[in-house]
């Protein structure tokens, strides 16, 4: 009822100054930036009157939900709408991704050539000249220390980017030592007419002795004066005593002379490219230490000195440190029958000299 009373007081106040008021409410603006509200036990009102503590709460929460807004859209944007800056990364990540795999392809292509490369080096050039294939020792391996690979690690991309790093380098080093190995097969090459006249091939004696000398052979054989069986490693020319020896390739002497080894007096020819030839059981010596000598020079006569079971020569030949069979390097004296017939006749084992 008292509300009912205020109110046609109100509308009566309004009619009599002619101005206009705002619909009654709990809480009034009388003034600007000035609150009130409506007082119901003394039907009057009263202005809000607001604490320090009321305005320093209403300030931070102010913050708080402001503050929380703006984390939810920055949350949402860092997380869901790429900045420029992100989308140029990304599209430099993808061009960088799309390079890799073209290099990573370029790599495989390249390897797999300078494999072909070595394998041509080792079982083609360099069988041609007879030579040992290039150390593999020198061509694996990476130039720079693990240290090196080690400080890469810990970002992104370490694994991808230390190990095309070392494949990298693995290729360099592989073909830096293919280079070397090219040059020593380009200087074999420059030397094919030296190493031909070098190479021992002929009969170190004549071939009419040859045709009608008794033979022993490369291989295990029971030995004349010990009884056992032992690996002979050279090839026995039964002869009379005086009979010429000829050295087998152009070659320079290391050895002239008789020491304790059971050859009795031998000479040792080096030719070079890794072959010697051992010539053994001499009668006389005909060279010198440190000659020069040419295939088909006399060297010595056939004789019957050291551990010899009769008149003969012993003829080895070395390659590389390793003593091989000598039937296979008499190819510039005998024909493909006088050779099969030479391989017949070594083969019976009819006599032993040493």
């Amino acid at each position: 009822m008292a509300f009912f009373f205020l109110h046609l007081y109100r509308l009566r106040s309004r009619r009599t100054a002619g101005g206009f008021s705002a619909p009654l409410t709990g809480e009034k603006t009388m003034a600007k930036n000035i609150k009130y509200y409506f007082d119901h036990a003394t039907l009057s009102y009263k202005k809000v009157r607001i604490t320090f503590l009321q305005r320093v709460r209403n300030v931070l929460l102010w913050f708080i939900t402001t503050g929380s807004v703006w984390i939810i859209i920055y949350f949402m944007i860092a997380n869901f709408i790429p900045t420029p800056k992100e989308l140029t990364l990304r599209r430099e990540i993808d061009n960088m991704t799309i390079n890799y795999e073209i290099l990573r392809k370029q790599l495989d292509e390249n390897e797999k050539r300078l494999a072909e490369i070595e394998n041509r080096d080792d079982n083609i050039y360099r069988v041609l000249f007879e030579s040992e294939p290039y150390s593999g020792s020198k061509r694996t391996g990476t130039i720079s220390p693990e240290s090196y690979f080690d400080s890469m690690k810990g970002y992104n991309y370490s694994d991808m980017i230390i190990s095309t790093s070392k494949r990298v380098e693995e290729l360099t080093k592989r073909l830096y030592a293919e280079s070397k190995s090219l040059d020593e097969v380009a200087d074999l090459a420059l030397k094919k007419e030296e190493m031909l006249r070098s190479l021992p091939a002929i009969s170190p004696v004549s071939i009419d002795i040859m045709k009608r000398a008794n033979l022993s052979s490369y291989g295990m054989r029971l030995h004349p004066i010990s009884k056992v069986w032992k690996m002979h490693t050279g090839m026995d020319f039964g002869a009379k005593i005086g009979t010429p020896i000829y050295a087998t390739g152009e070659g320079r002497v290391v050895f002239a002379g008789r020491d304790a080894s059971g050859y009795g007096n031998y000479v040792i020819i080096d030719h070079g490219f890794g072959y010697k030839t051992l010539y053994g059981h001499m009668s006389k010596i005909r060279t010198t230490k440190g000659k020069k000598v040419l295939r088909g020079e006399l060297i010595g006569e056939v004789g019957n000195s050291g551990r010899s079971n009769g008149p003969h020569l012993h003829y080895e030949v070395i390659l590389r440190g390793q003593k091989v069979n000598p039937i296979n390097y008499y190819y510039k004296d005998l024909t493909p029958d006088q050779y099969n017939e030479l391989l017949e006749r070594a083969s019976q084992h009819n006599t032993t000299f040493d």
